[in-house]
């Protein structure tokens, strides 16, 4: 059959539509891939080829209140392999075990493995030197990658505090830990590319994608205080083979923590070689115990605020012991302290005298104060296994209760407890959240990403009452049982605190925790320090004679690293037979060498200076030192 040429025409006209359709739809979609999914593609293909050699992080360094360096890194190489690169893997195994001091055979299963990209165990945080040693073999598929290990530059130092961090930069204890999300960066890489085969595509350049580092931290610590703390600790430690010491000080103004440090202590680098109850208990946070004496600042300021005692004008009658409720609760001095102001019962830590406080204040009120001032309940110090304490039941509470209460027996306190409760009781009536962490800091731009401010949790007492407990609490140390941390010069105030421990619901036998708590200035709190010292050995059982002149030492050199001044207006010392006499320093200026030689100063006295007459003098006139003393006088000629 014939068919027509419009036929033939219209058959070659849909044919060509259809091609140029077809042509179409293929050039769309080829512009399609090339254009919108080229990126993505290439992309998706380039990272089949891709092999990355990790670059990590700088972890965040911990630095002082003044920028000092308590942790920070040092650069550790480590050793990657790419298994489908190695042309010899035999002689590559034997030359990096080698080096690396390890098996061949171990090295071989490592280099062999059916992965794109191994890590070598033992070449993981290696020295420079052995880095260097692994490139100049020139190993093909052995690569180094930047890598870097935690270093704290004064090894046991705030040991318990900072914490560590583990192999892989990973924070796992302390400040390390409860910051490692934001002490930790993010990883870097560079990237090369290899075909199907693993081996190196030479055309494609490589790509470097650099690490993230980890923020800054900035604590509340002041590596000043804390190296006085340190010192002092090593040497009781030294003196009393204690079980363990506990030492805080704090800003009572605002709850930074200055200072924090415990025995037995640790170095963060190699905490493996110390057993895990040494390194995973920060004492001052995390134990609890009877705290003694210290609490009756809590029942003293409780009495004053509810206007139940007038320190001055009241009297006790101390006769050695009180019966309540069927028991008898002795005091600490057999025959006990007689007729006494109620002053008196606070210098001398009368237990029968705060038997009385407690009864007037009654149990209700009483233990409203308590947990006022933070008992029974965390802080909040933003530190990692903190202790809440243990308080009667209420509904518990007898008689007998009450009384032991009221003088810190039957209930369990952990340190920072009793150092923000006694900074409240002192500073005006406030209690402060503690904390140790003041700020996080942008290591590149330096900008502060987060900053801690002080919290105020609540009003406690008041004024009035707070400078009632300092003016208490300062004749304890100049006219009572804390005399030991007396410091001529600054004005202190504290209270001794000597607790039996108990075990198994027992007390032991001649074993005590001593401690003691100070502040000063005592009209102007701007430290309190705690130490407390657990069961010392060769020595009186006392807080008042073991821990006390610890706070005092610390005292004498922390205030003026806090740019404290010393001052003339001291409450007068009580003084006792094995106290050296003090000396009133005259005014010396202006006296020429005749007039000091009339004067008879029992002094020692170091000149300098070519004249005759006297232009200046250390200490300045009206400040006390010790019978014996040297005195420093600068002479220059008469005008």
């Amino acid at each position: 059959m014939r068919v027509s040429n419009v036929t033939v025409r219209k058959r070659l006209m849909l044919a060509l539509f259809v091609g140029i359709l077809a042509f179409f739809i293929i050039d769309v979609r080829l512009g399609y891939v090339q254009f919108i999914l080229g990126d993505m593609l290439t992309g998706m293909a380039k990272g089949s080829w891709s092999r990355n050699i990790p670059f990590e992080p700088k972890r965040g360094e911990i630095v002082d209140r003044n920028g000092v360096a308590l942790a920070t890194n040092v650069s550790a190489p480590t050793v990657y392999v790419v298994p489908r690169q190695v042309k010899d893997p035999a002689l590559t195994a034997e030359k990096l075990a080698a080096v690396l001091n390890m098996s061949k055979e171990k090295a071989y299963r490592d280099i062999t493995a059916k992965e794109s990209l191994v890590t070598i165990k033992e070449g993981k945080k290696i020295s420079h030197a052995k880095a260097k040693e692994i490139r100049a073999l020139g190993l093909a598929g052995v690569y180094i990658g930047e890598d870097s290990k935690r270093h704290y530059p004064f090894g046991t130092y705030l040991s318990h505090v900072l914490g560590f961090a583990g192999v892989d930069n990973q924070g796992l204890m302390g400040l390390e830990l409860y910051y490692d999300k934001e002490l930790n960066g993010k990883r870097g890489a560079v990237k090369f590319y290899a075909n199907a085969k693993g081996h190196r595509m030479d055309n494609m350049a490589d790509d470097y994608e650099p690490p993230v580092n980890g923020l800054d931290l900035k604590l509340t610590i002041d590596t000043k205080i804390q190296t006085i703390v340190e010192r002092e600790m090593e040497i009781a430690e030294a003196k009393y083979n204690p079980d363990g010491i506990v030492a805080i000080a704090m800003n009572p103004t605002n709850g930074e923590i200055l200072a924090m440090s415990s025995r037995p202590s640790f170095d963060p680098a190699n905490f493996r070689n110390v057993p895990q109850e040494v390194y995973n208990r920060n004492l001052p946070v995390w134990s609890t115990y009877e705290p003694g004496s210290t609490f009756k600042i809590i029942t003293l300021a409780a009495a004053l605020n509810e206007g139940k005692v007038d320190l001055d004008k009241e009297h006790f009658h101390d006769s050695g012991s009180v019966e309540v409720g069927g028991a008898r609760l002795k005091c600490w001095k057999r025959g006990g302290h007689g007729d006494e102001t109620f002053l008196q019962v606070v210098q001398n830590s009368c237990n029968p005298g705060f038997v009385e406080l407690g009864q007037r204040l009654g149990k209700d009120t009483l233990f409203k104060y308590i947990k006022d001032f933070g008992f029974g309940q965390k802080t909040g110090i933003d530190l990692q296994g903190e202790g809440t304490g243990i308080l009667f039941n209420l509904n518990r509470v007898g008689p007998v209760e009450l009384a032991t209460t009221a003088f810190g027996q039957g209930v369990s306190v952990t340190p920072i407890q009793q150092v923000a409760a006694v900074a409240a009781a002192v500073n005006g009536g406030i209690l402060y959240k503690p904390y140790i962490a003041k700020e996080l800091i942008d290591p590149v731009t330096k900008e502060v990403v987060m900053r801690n401010s002080p919290v105020e949790k609540r009003r406690v007492i008041s004024e009035e009452t707070s400078k009632k407990v300092r003016y208490a609490l300062e004749s304890v140390v100049a006219q009572g049982s804390g005399g030991k941390a007396f410091v001529d010069g600054y004005r202190i105030g504290g209270k001794t605190g000597t607790a039996q421990k108990a075990a198994n619901g027992r007390y032991l036998e001649n074993n005590y925790i001593l401690s003691f708590i100070g502040f000063a200035p005592a009209d102007d709190p701007q430290l309190v320090v705690y130490v407390a010292v657990d069961n010392p050995k060769g020595t009186i059982q006392f807080g008042s004679q073991v821990s006390a002149p610890i706070v005092g030492n610390i005292m004498k050199d922390a205030l003026p690293a806090l740019g404290v001044k010393p001052r003339a207006n001291q409450m007068e010392k009580k003084m006792t037979i094995l106290d050296t006499p003090l000396i009133q320093i005259p005014d010396l200026v202006g006296m020429t060498k005749i007039d000091i030689m009339d004067q008879m100063l029992n002094l020692k006295i170091d000149s300098s200076g070519t004249g005759d007459v006297v232009v200046r003098q250390s200490p300045e006139p009206g400040a006390k030192v010790k019978t014996g003393s040297t005195i420093r006088l600068y002479f220059d000629k008469k005008e």
